[in-house]
């Protein structure tokens, strides 16, 4: 299958196959990187990390997944970009994509990485917007396929807030892949109504689906896998934690709520957790609030069914599978 010069902007640029061979091919760098087998075939290729939003998992991945691969990274944090402040993006993405074969975008609206997609001349990756992270999900699927052994007809619950980037990506991915995805939330919580209906053409075509509920016995009633993300996003103020508090606290990722799940069934967070209050935001959020965990608790978090942490390394592997297949190699 041929990727290269493709950009990775949201799963809704691919098809299903084209999903199942980044997932076949992160699998295969993953068995090399763990056989000590190199496969830096990209020498001599250097690639630009812009980093509007910070963050540990996003970073390491793709600069380690970029030094495996023999390519040299560049990382821009937010004080070292002019980008869309003395620079228009579009400029900016013409004066990388000159220097960079790739470049990755971690920041603000979607529509800034579809801009410098559209100017950069060469493949752009999302590492994070506020509407998708599509990064995440080849990580997630990678990480459901080692644990479950299939994708295909999986019941996919994500418990929270499902407004945003993780729940819009999660249910573009559960729907293009054939899992049955379902978003337990207060209403005011559930997806944007134009993208559930995007997500149920893609899962009539894959034989997936899409339930919306606020029931959290029904919703988490014999799941494969709870997923969950922190309730308030980066970059938002500290008086929205009240208001989420108060309302996401019943959907909480309790031992409840496993219980309602499959035997086997598996708990996947994107990290970081408030599971306990070994941060300065959780000590500062127990102070206001009297809680010592959050949208999971320690119990869960640290239980033999959570794979958070396969799910971290699978980061990168994904990554590296990402901008290796739109760079030009393949799978041999």
């Amino acid at each position: 299958m041929n990727l290269k010069g493709r950009h990775f902007l949201t799963l809704k640029d691919f098809t299903p196959e084209e999903i199942q061979y980044l997932i076949d091919f992160s699998a295969y760098l993953k068995d090399k990187k763990k056989k000590g087998i190199l496969v830096d075939e990209l020498k001599g290729k250097n690639v630009a990390l812009i980093f509007e939003k910070t963050s540990t998992r996003t970073r390491c991945s793709f600069e380690v997944a970029a030094h495996d691969l023999g390519m040299g990274t560049t990382y821009l944090d937010p004080s070292g970009s002019q980008i869309g402040k003395k620079e228009s993006i579009a400029d900016t993405a013409r004066v990388l994509g000159r220097m960079y074969e790739g470049i990755e975008y971690r920041g603000y609206g979607q529509e800034i990485v579809e801009e410098l997609a559209k100017y950069a001349g060469v493949p752009v990756w999302n590492g994070l917007t506020n509407e998708d992270h599509p990064t995440q999900m080849i990580a997630d699927l990678l990480t459901i396929q080692e644990h479950k052994g299939t994708l295909k007809g999986l019941k996919f619950v994500y418990m929270g807030d499902a407004r945003y980037n993780m729940g819009n990506a999660l249910m573009i991915a559960c729907a293009k892949m054939g899992l049955h995805f379902t978003a337990c939330a207060p209403k005011e919580y559930f997806p944007n109504e134009t993208l559930v209906k995007e997500c149920e053409a893609y899962a009539k075509v894959s034989g997936g689906s899409i339930t919306l509920t606020e029931d959290v016995t029904t919703g988490t009633k014999d799941a494969d896998v709870i997923y969950t993300d922190v309730w308030v996003s980066m970059g938002e103020p500290d008086e929205v934690w009240e208001a989420r508090i108060k309302d996401l606290l019943p959907y909480q990722v309790n031992k409840k709520a496993m219980e309602k799940a499959k035997p086997d069934a598996i708990f996947i967070h994107c990290l970081p957790a408030f599971h306990d209050l070994k941060t300065t935001i959780g000590k500062e959020i127990s102070k206001k609030f009297g809680l010592e965990e959050m949208e999971v608790t320690d119990e869960v978090f640290e239980s033999s069914q959570s794979v958070v942490f396969d799910e971290a390394e699978n980061r990168m592997h994904s990554i590296k599978a990402i901008m290796a297949a739109t760079l030009g190699m393949e799978m041999k």
